[in-house]
């Protein structure tokens, strides 16, 4: 299992971030709010943050150029093992209700 799977499984809600994205902010806020206690993991603190990159570019759909200034890979969100995607299909899903009982089925919410 590649690196991005095994740690995207290894909570109910998982974020792949950058220090340095304001969008990875505002995803991993909008988490906080709603009472999320998501993993999140930064691409460019870790050793192996390139290759997860590349993953997650690949997983993505942006292809390669994505790593390098096209498509932004981060952030990427993963809800119960399985990737939802960065902070546009993240917002939809919230300003259309269906976040939150997304987050609940996966376990992250209790309420």
């Amino acid at each position: 299992m590649d690196r991005v799977a095994r740690l995207a499984s290894e909570r109910a809600v998982v974020v792949f971030t950058a220090s340095n994205c304001s969008m990875c902010d505002v995803v991993t806020s909008l988490l906080g709010s709603l009472g999320v206690n998501a993993a999140v993991h930064e691409l460019d603190r870790d050793p192996r943050g390139r290759e997860m990159e590349r993953e997650l570019a690949r997983r993505l759909g942006a292809g390669a150029g994505a790593v390098r200034g096209g498509t932004p890979t981060v952030p990427a969100v993963f809800v119960g093992g399985d990737l939802v995607g960065g902070t546009n299909r993240v917002m939809a899903l919230h300003l259309a209700g269906e976040l939150v009982p997304m987050l609940r089925n996966a376990g992250a919410l209790w309420l």
